[in-house]
């Protein structure tokens, strides 16, 4: 069990699930996109870890870029998406796969895309580490996935609790045995 600030938290997936989902979510990727050198768009800042670790797996020539975008406070959604870096590579004629470290509502996405098939890419799609399908409210179409979760608020491996908790190995769930 971890405490983050007024929450605990109890393990939920090892480091060595989370390692082992990455590299098989790697190798379709790789093969996917064996001849097309495509552009991957971190969402910052939540994705970074699962981007890093994405990215050292794959074996095919790629970039990547990073964009900040984000909706929660605390542990929920605000309904509102703010983007406070912005992407500054040009993606017109690029294959594009967008990495998200947790798609719930599906809200941030649903506001970016469309955004990003303004500027004429190639092709669109979504690798994600977590999935909330409980919680959607705004469908988006996820093509690489390594784990769907229950609704539950979950930190560890880059996702927060008000900052905190990032740099944990594995992803811990909050503990339900504790009032909210």
């Amino acid at each position: 069990m971890v405490q983050i600030h007024d929450k605990s938290f109890i393990p939920y997936l090892s480091e060595a699930q989370i390692k082992e989902k990455i590299k098989v979510m790697a190798a379709g990727i790789s093969k996917d996109y064996a001849d097309k050198k495509p552009l991957f768009i971190a969402i910052l800042n939540g994705a970074f870890m699962f981007a890093s670790d994405l990215f050292k797996e794959l074996t095919i020539d790629a970039e990547i870029s990073f964009i900040k975008l984000a909706s929660y406070s605390g542990t929920k959604s605000t309904g509102n998406v703010l983007t406070a870096i912005g992407l500054d590579t040009d993606i017109n004629g690029r294959h594009v796969i967008i990495i998200e470290d947790i798609v719930d509502t599906g809200k941030t996405l649903s506001s970016f895309l469309p955004q990003l098939e303004h500027q004429s890419p190639a092709s669109i799609k979504l690798a994600a580490l977590l999935n909330k399908p409980e919680a959607t409210t705004h469908p988006v179409k996820i093509d690489y996935l390594c784990f769907s979760i229950p609704n539950k608020f979950v930190v560890g491996y880059g996702l927060d609790y008000d900052g905190l908790g990032r740099n944990l190995k594995e992803i811990y769930q909050l503990d339900d045995h504790v009032l909210v």
